[in-house]
């Protein structure tokens, strides 16, 4: 069943013979570990995307570590969005 999501994310990956992709509300966290193994990794870094809906915009942010690095503001009208 197809399902319409705000937010979707799609991996590519060494192990997979095709991308596989999910899809998200309101907020998507990943996070990233290095190492040898499961039981020996460090996190490297946590991505964060959300979704948040004032007034007739909604708002999309992807943030690195807490800090966020991209915004997107997108009308619910008109569907036009802008980037901040």
């Amino acid at each position: 069943m197809s399902r319409s999501y705000p937010i979707w994310v799609e991996v590519d990956a060494c192990i997979y013979k095709t991308s596989k992709s999910y899809g998200a509300r309101d907020t998507n966290n990943q996070k990233i570990y290095v190492g040898t193994s499961k039981n020996n990794s460090h996190l490297l870094g946590e991505i964060t995307t959300t979704k948040r809906i004032i007034g007739e915009e909604t708002i999309f942010k992807l943030g690195i570590d807490g800090k966020v690095i991209k915004t997107i503001v997108m009308n619910n009208k008109t569907k036009e969005v802008s980037y901040v």
